[in-house]
């Protein structure tokens, strides 16, 4: 019983909304496309049916900070867990698929860009996967704002893995839909989707020139905490020191800072010790803080799905939460430029795929596999180039399989123990913190001796009972006397060439579906200009039927509801004061009179002027 399983590994007495009906359709080995609105408890959708079937499910998600946060906490429920990311090693991914394969292991986390890999395709065959789960599966769509071209190797694999797919995401449209299902081989079209309605969550778009002001008034009058996003790295430094200058506890955060510094970051966030976070969209990825009391956008979000999404972040407790949008006429401006920078020229595409090639030295017919450090600073200054068009011609460039574009990729510390276990004893230390430091990586890290091995710092460092800081230079004195090697952690972006570098000319740049795809970006742009600019529709209904969902009732709480509610208040008391004056101008009136004078359209009243009169004669 999925009930069982719910209340004895996570503690719940019932599922919420959908939950029940996805992981029916995964036990009766039906293929499933689940919409759940963010913070609707997606990971349960697959988990629970996964402790209920032989072997184990692989999961396919992009988020490493997601997917080591749920190993971690399988692995608290004593349900043995194991992820595959980008930064690991050969022998790493190896030693972990063997695992895998014949450990007692329930779930395989897998970043998608290790999908196409040799390795990962040898392990196919052996591992005993049961269920197949794609996490963020608007991403499979190249209609999806957040395409990834990895993903498409999940088709591929489907012809190799016979197991049921849950497919989950919290945007998508009806085309997305269609589009994800076609992508991942659906035996049969079956999607379920839960309301995307957020009762407790008030959508707010405020026109204004003066943000900062707005800004502060929000941290003041709304308690709790909150999250500001920004687009820019060092604008969310500048207003988190602005924010913390008038008394409001606020740390910055983008995904160009260190590791570590994020995470204590992160951790200081979601124990209520930072109250407000600025940040980029590198924020809140598979953060589940359900007391999230407001969500202030700064700027424009690029689409109404990545505004859902990041809003949705707001109220995961029930509990009233505020989604405020600010915006002016230079931020439309700069929406439409930024569209208009996301699609350069097919040539420039080329030229800028040409010049990678040149800046690493690498001749025609050569390349292939090569990962290299890149430095989109340095690339442009180099050749005299604009940022923003660099980037979005690599991120094409990655669209269409010429290139794996991964930015700002953690690489973790790797240690290796350089005497052989033998000779340790013999070896002179200069800390009584290394003995402990050794034993701990001996006992954790069989392969120690071997090559290096990326650590966990943070849980080496609380078992030495040290911060993170300290254990660092400590590993670098203990390198200093040769009783390891130390490869620091690092932080960089990778360009991952797919193929050998073409000549001029040969490069397949798709041009029909760039045509497409850049429609698509055009209506998405004017959908998110549309949004704020409307003052008509209820904002948690114009969001609903962009998702594709046209039945739906006004919020009665965003702006244009509560200015619909107060424009209708004056009205009524408009018609009330002209009823009341014709009354006492007209003794003797009777009913059908006022009646009259209701219906006379010469008299401008309102439908509604009729049941007000009988209020008035009641």
């Amino acid at each position: 019983m999925p009930l069982k399983v719910l209340k004895q590994y996570w503690g719940y007495d019932s599922f919420r909304p959908m939950q029940e009906e996805i992981i029916g359709s995964a036990l009766h080995g039906r293929d499933v496309l689940a919409l759940l609105p963010t913070g609707g408890g997606k990971s349960i959708c697959f988990q629970v049916p996964a402790m209920m079937m032989d072997g184990l499910a692989l999961v396919v998600t992009p988020l490493v900070a997601l997917m080591k946060d749920q190993v971690q906490n399988l692995e608290a429920r004593g349900i043995h867990a194991i992820s595959i990311h980008s930064g690991m090693t050969r022998r790493e991914v190896d030693t972990a698929l063997n695992n895998a394969a014949y450990g007692d292991c329930k779930f395989l986390y897998v970043a998608p860009e290790r999908l196409g890999t040799r390795l990962f395709r040898s392990y196919l065959d052996v591992l005993p996967v049961s269920l197949l789960v794609v996490d963020e599966a608007h991403c499979i769509s190249q209609w999806g704002y957040d395409f990834r071209p990895d993903y498409l190797q999940i088709g591929q694999i489907r012809k190799v893995v016979d197991a049921p797919v849950i497919a989950l995401t919290a945007t998508a449209t009806p085309a997305v839909c269609e589009d994800i299902m076609d992508k991942l081989a659906f035996r049969e079209r079956h999607l379920l989707k839960s309301g995307f309605e957020r009762p407790n969550l008030s959508y707010v778009v405020r026109e204004c020139a003066d943000k900062t002001g707005q800004m502060l008034s929000i941290c003041n009058s709304v308690k709790g905490s909150g999250i500001i996003y920004l687009r820019h790295r060092k604008r969310c430094e500048e207003v988190a020191a602005l924010l913390a200058a008038n008394g409001v506890s606020a740390d910055f955060y983008h995904a160009g800072l260190p590791s570590y510094s994020r995470s204590c970051k992160q951790e200081a966030w979601k124990k209520g010790a930072t109250r407000v976070m600025v940040c980029t969209n590198a924020f809140g990825m598979g953060i589940d803080k359900p007391d999230v009391r407001f969500v202030i956008h700064h700027d424009l979000p690029e689409s109404p799905e990545a505004y859902f999404q990041e809003a949705g972040r707001a109220g995961r407790d029930g509990k009233r939460s505020y989604a405020v949008l600010l915006w002016n006429g230079r931020d439309i401006a700069r929406l439409h430029q930024l569209a208009d920078l996301a699609f350069p020229s097919l040539e420039y595409i080329e030229d800028i795929y040409q010049k990678i090639h040149v800046f690493y030295g690498i001749p025609y017919e050569t390349g292939e596999g090569r990962e290299l450090k890149f430095s989109l600073e340095e690339f442009c200054a180099h050749f005299g180039l604009s940022r923003a068009s660099v980037h979005y011609a690599i991120r094409y460039l990655d669209r269409t399989a010429h290139l794996v574009y991964s930015e700002d990729v953690d690489i973790a510390t790797r240690v290796m123990i350089v005497p052989r276990r033998e000779a340790l004893y013999d070896v002179d230390l200069s800390d009584a913190r290394m003995p402990k430091a050794l034993d701990f990586l001996m006992r954790r890290y069989a392969t120690v001796f071997n090559w290096p091995v990326p650590i966990e710092e943070d849980r080496m460092a609380a078992a030495l009972g040290i911060n993170i800081p300290t254990l660092r230079q400590l590993l670098y004195n203990m390198a200093q006397e040769h009783v390891i090697k130390y490869i620091p952690c690092d932080n960089s972006t990778l360009v991952a060439l797919r193929h050998n570098r073409l000549h001029p000319g040969n490069l397949n740049l798709e041009p029909e579906r760039y045509r497409a795809l850049r429609e698509a970006s055009v209506a998405r742009t004017e959908a998110m200009e549309q949004y704020v600019t409307e003052s008509d529709e209820c904002r948690s209904a114009f969001l609903l039927r962009y998702f594709g969902q046209e039945q739906s009732q006004p919020c009665g709480t965003c702006d244009v509801c509560r200015s619909r509610a107060a424009a209708s208040r004056q009205e009524r008391s408009r018609v009330r004061e002209v009823l009341c004056e014709w009354m006492d101008s007209h003794p003797g009136w009777k009913e059908k009179d006022l009646a009259e004078f209701c219906a006379d359209p010469s008299n401008a009243l309102p439908p509604e002027a009729i049941s007000i009169a009988r209020e008035l004669i009641a």
